[in-house]
């Protein structure tokens, strides 16, 4: 899922609706180090082509459940913050994050227990782009996995050159702006830093603000 550099200096028109989306870190263990999967947008996609993102996409209706499945009571709660009227649970944004995650890597997490998602940013793209998303971020480890993990034989189309890489190698690929500022973060999470509340650009309204949820 990727998400658009917001603007701190002009108020731009509100353009297409903001959906609801949902986003998987995969993480693993590789040697001394650590590595995350990647994949890239095909060159002609409406929104973002060519930009490497983590695998995810918009709530579809399939996804409705009411147990926040793989979620944490405090992650749960925090996704409830800050949304408007109407907006899916908690329970349906894990839901979608398992489904956007088989369908473009074909890895799954068959029996997601509490923790398997751990909330840890959401971002809302600026008015004025293409497509416009409410996404949460959720770091999962790979330990917790079932499928091919190596050469990706189950996964969709929609993403591209799906690879592990390295944290410090990652910066080094064509990413989103939000991107860039997720693996920064994901970065000293997994660092064994501590976060002072989830990072929340909020761009639902006509100037950007910046939360912790």
């Amino acid at each position: 899922m990727a998400l658009a550099r917001p603007t701190t200096t002009q108020r731009l028109p509100v353009s297409e609706p903001i959906r609801p989306a949902a986003t998987v870190i995969l993480w693993r263990k590789h040697g001394e180090g650590l590595q995350i999967l990647m994949g890239m947008r095909g060159h002609a996609a409406a929104f973002m082509p060519s930009k490497y993102v983590f695998p995810g996409g918009a709530v579809d209706a399939e996804d409705h459940s009411v147990a926040p499945i793989g979620l944490t009571p405090d992650c749960a709660a925090r996704l409830a913050l800050h949304c408007p009227e109407g907006a899916p649970n908690a329970g349906t944004l894990a839901r979608a994050a398992l489904r956007e995650l088989h369908e473009e890597t074909g890895l799954q997490i068959t029996c997601p227990l509490p923790g398997d998602l751990r909330f840890v940013f959401r971002a809302i793209t600026p008015p004025g782009r293409s497509r416009r998303f409410d996404a949460r971020f959720f770091l999962t480890p790979a330990t917790r996995i079932t499928g091919d993990a190596e050469g990706f034989s189950a996964a969709g189309t929609e993403l591209s050159h799906l690879h592990w890489i390295g944290l410090r190698e990652a910066r080094a690929l064509d990413l989103p702006f939000i991107t860039e500022v997720v693996l920064s973060e994901v970065t000293a999470l997994l660092a064994g830093l501590q976060q002072d509340g989830v990072p929340f650009f909020d761009n639902s309204g006509d100037v950007p603000c910046f939360r912790r949820l």
